[in-house]
């Protein structure tokens, strides 16, 4: 009985998280592994008071270590990453400035890195873009 819970306990539970980063704010949320159920999640908000300090790469640090913390105490050992940037037919296509340490300190707090994968949606050709026909003047 005593082996069969100590290999028990050294068993690996992974989790997805997904980082939202924007020039405005980083959010990180981390679900199961079906990506159906919430396990932690913050966001820039959650750790500065100034707005324009919500996307910074220190804010996204803290909220990646908070994340962690929590994750890990309801038994998440590793995570998958998931990027996402505005993206769509005018948003930015790359991610703001807070994902990069958003997943350092996500791998510097303990927790195991699988895969790293960009989901940014990209547009098929639905709306027109905005700038008229001779584009966006400067």
């Amino acid at each position: 009985m005593l082996k069969l819970e100590r290999v028990q306990s050294r068993r690996e539970r992974w989790g997805i998280a997904h980082i939202y980063s924007s020039y405005n704010n980083t959010l990180i949320h981390i679900t199961d592994v079906t990506g159906s159920e919430t396990i932690a999640i913050g966001s820039g908000g959650h750790v500065v008071k100034a707005d324009r300090l919500e996307s910074s790469p220190s804010t996204a640090m803290n909220v990646a270590k908070r994340v962690a913390e929590n994750a890990k105490t309801k038994g998440i050992t590793g995570v998958h990453i998931r990027i996402r940037a505005p993206g769509g037919h005018n948003g930015p296509k790359n991610p703001g400035p807070g994902s990069q340490a958003a997943i350092r300190a996500l791998a510097r707090s303990g927790l195991r890195i699988g895969f790293i994968e960009d989901v940014t949606p990209v547009p098929h050709d639905g709306c027109r873009k905005k700038g008229g026909r001779r584009g966006r003047r400067v």
